[in-house]
């Protein structure tokens, strides 16, 4: 589990699929939206609000969004208005969504090249390659059922799930390329 404070009133909890696994939580007990979910994320939002020095009380607002074979994201917020409001209550709102790409960060461009070559024979990636922090960063999109075990495997071969969201990402990186990153790094680089 990594821990961020967002900013005053928000914090982000990203969770692995191995952390969910070593919790005992499937994806299918997330989207059934069970009691066993609930108590796993107030328990959680209680364990981060601690390490991170966040008062929880008021209204809090739980947005979870599912990274497909990343793990989740939980963005937990205090309403504003609430902020010095300090009855000890607590209202939680759960919404779940989950997020149609694959982002993956990579430390090398060496690796990025690598993976395109092999991503090729997968045939033709919706795909853009950015550059933040001194990494890589490698988004796919509209990944067709058939196929997507097999990118998110040779994904994990050269790079690492992004903890970071794609919007940060667009927001303070640099787009390298826009469209068909895949094809055009596996064209121009042997």
């Amino acid at each position: 589990m990594k821990l961020e404070r967002l900013t005053n009133n928000k914090i982000k909890i990203f969770l692995t699929l191995d952390d969910l696994i070593d919790r005992g939580i499937t994806k299918e007990d997330i989207l059934g939206n069970s009691l066993k979910v609930h108590k796993l994320f107030q328990d959680m939002v209680e364990e981060a609000c601690e390490e991170l020095s966040f008062k929880m009380s008021g209204s809090i607002a739980i947005e979870i969004f599912s990274l497909p074979a990343q793990g989740l994201i939980i963005i937990v917020t205090k309403d504003e208005e609430e902020l010095f409001n300090e009855e000890e209550f607590l209202d939680l709102q759960v919404k779940i969504d989950e997020s149609p790409h694959i982002l993956y960060v990579f430390h090398d461009f060496e690796d990025v090249i690598q993976l395109c070559h092999r991503l090729t024979f997968q045939g033709m990636l919706n795909s853009s390659l950015y550059f933040y922090e001194g990494k890589y960063y490698l988004l796919i999109e509209d990944v067709k059922d058939a196929t997507y075990e097999t990118v998110i495997s040779l994904a994990a071969e050269y790079g690492h799930a992004s903890t970071l969201t794609i919007y940060r990402i667009n927001e303070y990186g640099t787009r390298l390329i826009a469209k068909e990153a895949i094809h055009a790094v596996s064209t121009h680089f042997i």
